[in-house]
């Protein structure tokens, strides 16, 4: 199978290494690229072939991946409308729909668009993915390929939801972040320093977040297994609940998930 990149950064190199680390050939992947760095970065690391431009090889491929950032998207895509014959195209592009990546690329309809989110670069993320209705479920198999070499995957059957799952998953690490940033912050106020509260409090939610997997029960009752009834963490939950962090998140989350359909709304504008 012949997989080619449009865009080298970040995530398209840890796609490339999940990919290549789950079997797939590196002398079957082209990556068009064009910072320098990046492109010797990509051969030396992964030995995979990176050009500055598309060309033949790189456009004769089962599996085209656009990569590069929403915003140069379109004129990224206008010199290859009608060149991509029947690969199929798979955008982890934020924000970009289906219907306009179809435009810009002259018509073509075999295209995936997903939304993988920043622990990929670790191989521990989680990308929700939808399909345009003519991609059928070889190409459905091969996206989940594509973007499973670098954590789960799951699918949505309306591409409005990957608005929903971008404010969920796409910027959950974030919001992961700043708690910790929390926790570290409340650590240092009780007397730790620096690196002592950022090693507590990333473990804590590592180890945390580790249980929570492991565990058949909900959150909800892991909570309550570690809340005793007048104790230390009750104290602090009823701070939580009185300044209703559920709700909080839930405002974050719908923010962001509007913040999504708009930016959506703007990039398809010509």
């Amino acid at each position: 199978m012949k997989i080619s990149f449009l865009g080298g950064g970040n995530m398209a190199a840890a796609l490339v290494s999940g990919m290549i680390a789950k079997g797939f050939a590196a002398d079957q992947i082209s990556v068009i690229e064009l910072s320098n760095e990046n492109r010797e970065r990509l051969s030396l690391c992964h030995g995979v072939r990176a050009v500055a431009a598309p060309d033949k090889p790189a456009l004769e491929c089962d599996i085209f991946v656009l990569a590069v950032k929403p915003q140069q998207m379109r004129a990224a895509l206008a010199p290859l409308a009608g060149q991509l014959g029947n690969a199929l195209v798979v955008s982890i592009a934020a924000g970009l729909r289906v219907a306009d990546l179809s435009r810009w690329l002259g018509g073509h309809r075999r295209i995936v668009r997903c939304m993988p989110n920043t622990p990929a670069l670790i191989g521990a993320g989680i990308t929700g993915l939808f399909a345009d209705p003519s991609v059928d479920a070889a190409g459905r198999q091969a996206a989940e390929a594509v973007l499973g070499a670098v954590g789960s995957t799951f699918w949505v059957d309306d591409e409005s939801r990957i608005d929903c799952v971008t404010a969920l998953s796409g910027s959950g690490p974030a919001y992961v972040f700043h708690f910790i940033e929390a926790i570290e912050a409340a650590g240092v106020a009780q007397g730790f320093d620096t690196v002592e509260a950022r090693r507590i409090a990333i473990d804590t939610v590592l180890g945390a977040a580790k249980l929570a997997a492991a565990s058949d029960e909900t959150p909800a009752t892991l909570r309550e297994r570690v809340t005793s009834k007048g104790g230390t963490t009750e104290a602090a939950l009823k701070v939580f609940f009185a300044h209703d962090l559920v709700g909080t998140v839930g405002e974050a989350v719908d923010a962001a998930a509007r913040r999504g359909r708009e930016l959506g709304d703007m990039l398809s504008q010509d």
